[in-house]
């Protein structure tokens, strides 16, 4: 069990902000996207990460692998799991890689995996609302635009289909890059950014499908990014180690952070998370270590306690509290003010995912121990 933290930190100011936020229509996009003068209060109040990083190494697993011999060693070591759910989904036949609610009607997720395969679904019934076209290779991404009106899959095949969420009728299909690693979509308008495999980002409008940008700057696969919760800026993070501020408009470097820095990570970037305010930025890498940053370029500190990568961090949104999770099983409270280690949670195997609720102290966390666990960061309990 954890150990027991102080119950009665309080929050850093800068984390009660209260943040308006604004939506804007579909004409307004490229708007969005060019106005560097936006007021900061247009902030959404997200503080979550990108978590629409999944990994990669997975996905990019043969459908045709040998089931044989194989399927039945697994059989014989399969871990048997009391099942706590209270509704399943199970279309599909393969590994699911992407899971996206949808931001308004809370029952509706949509999923993509290893069986070339995107649905979506209702959680409380567990039926199939539609299947969306079948990829050519596993579906490495979905999500629903900031709105909800559109619903967008992404695949190792290239390709991002991209579908009205009312009828599910196909509105675009987008080309360009190699393998799809993430997407996300732009908090305030129907811009839709893409990772790759050839370490390159892609950006187009929707619902037209029309191009926008292309980034180049990285130098192997951009493992994870996303646009600032401002939606002035974009972030992302590569496999050779680097991490890359843009302007969206320009498609320019605006700052970036690199292994030749001895501050920063000496092996590849494998998720990362901005602060609510748009000012900080947590990494995680391979290195076993995460970094966290100011967008001005300093680096801030370096939280070391995982002996083997750090594949999920998280910022907290209501107080100055930052969350690493690792392959070692270990999920870690940090506090960003002092950088000090609060208190270490353990999994029985390797933490893929966590989330911070809104403006709550609580976080979930997914490990490969079969397990979701929400805890309290305060006092560690699960």
């Amino acid at each position: 069990s954890a150990n027991n933290a102080d119950q009665h930190m309080q929050p850093d100011e800068q984390y009660n902000e209260d943040v308006e936020e604004t939506y804007v229509e579909e004409d307004e996009v490229a708007d969005v996207v060019n106005d560097d003068d936006d007021d900061d209060n247009g902030m959404r109040g997200a503080g979550s990460d990108d978590n629409n990083d999944d990994d990669g190494d997975h996905m990019m697993d043969d459908d045709d692998d040998d089931q044989g011999e194989g399927s039945e060693s697994h059989r014989e070591g399969e871990i048997m799991v009391e099942d706590d759910s209270v509704q399943g989904f199970f279309a599909h036949k393969e590994p699911v890689f992407s899971i996206d609610m949808h931001p308004k009607e809370q029952t509706l997720v949509a999923s993509g995996g290893g069986d070339d395969c995107a649905y979506v679904w209702q959680t409380d019934s567990g039926e199939t609302v539609g299947q969306l076209d079948k990829h050519d290779d596993s579906v490495s991404a979905v999500q629903f635009s900031s709105d909800g009106s559109l619903v967008a899959s992404g695949g190792m095949d290239g390709k991002v289909n991209v579908y009205y969420t009312e009828g599910l009728s196909k509105c675009a299909v987008l080309e360009g890059p190699d393998e799809i690693q993430w997407i996300n979509w732009h908090p305030k308008g129907n811009v839709l950014l893409a990772g790759a495999n050839d370490a390159s980002m892609w950006m187009w409008s929707l619902p037209n499908g029309d191009f926008m940008n292309v980034f180049n700057g990285h130098a192997a696969p951009v493992t994870c990014g996303r646009f600032t919760n401002s939606g002035r800026q974009i972030v992302s993070g590569s496999e050779d180690g680097s991490m890359i501020i843009w302007d969206p408009k320009t498609a320019s470097i605006v700052r970036q952070y690199l292994p030749s820095d001895e501050r920063f990570h000496k092996e590849g970037i494998t998720a990362l998370a901005i602060s609510k305010d748009d000012q900080i930025i947590l990494t995680g890498s391979m290195d076993s270590t995460a970094k966290l940053v100011h967008v001005n370029g300093s680096v801030l500190g370096s939280l070391e306690n995982a002996t083997e990568s750090v594949e999920a961090v998280g910022l907290c949104s209501a107080l100055p509290l930052a969350a690493t999770g690792s392959v070692d099983g270990s999920l870690s409270i940090w506090d960003i003010n002092t950088m000090r280690l609060r208190t270490t949670l353990q999994h029985d195997d390797s933490v893929t995912r966590l989330l911070w609720h809104e403006d709550s102290p609580m976080l979930t966390s997914v490990s490969m121990d079969c397990t979701v666990r929400t805890w309290d960061a305060r006092t560690g309990d699960c």
